[in-house]
């Protein structure tokens, strides 16, 4: 018996099918997780960037004074 056959029949296997998908599943998961907080980094930005966008009626409709959006709308995107 070979080693290779030795290996496989006490159930030993040191690299094999499943280890390799639940390493890949693992990238996934962690590439998918960072792409979700990419988006809601970038989609609070896109908001505050609407807030400076937006006229003073419009600020006046959602209760929020020019300076209020000013000051949220020049944060960046990470804060």
């Amino acid at each position: 018996m070979s080693t290779i056959e030795t290996i496989r029949s006490t159930g030993i296997e040191l690299v094999g099918p499943s280890s390799r998908r639940g390493f890949v599943g693992r990238i996934v998961h962690v590439v998918r997780s960072l792409a979700r907080q990419l988006d809601a980094l970038f989609e609070r930005r896109r908001g505050r960037l609407a807030l400076l966008e937006m006229t003073d009626e419009q600020l006046r409709d959602i209760g929020v004074s020019r300076g209020d959006a000013y000051r949220e709308g020049i944060r960046p995107f990470w804060d």
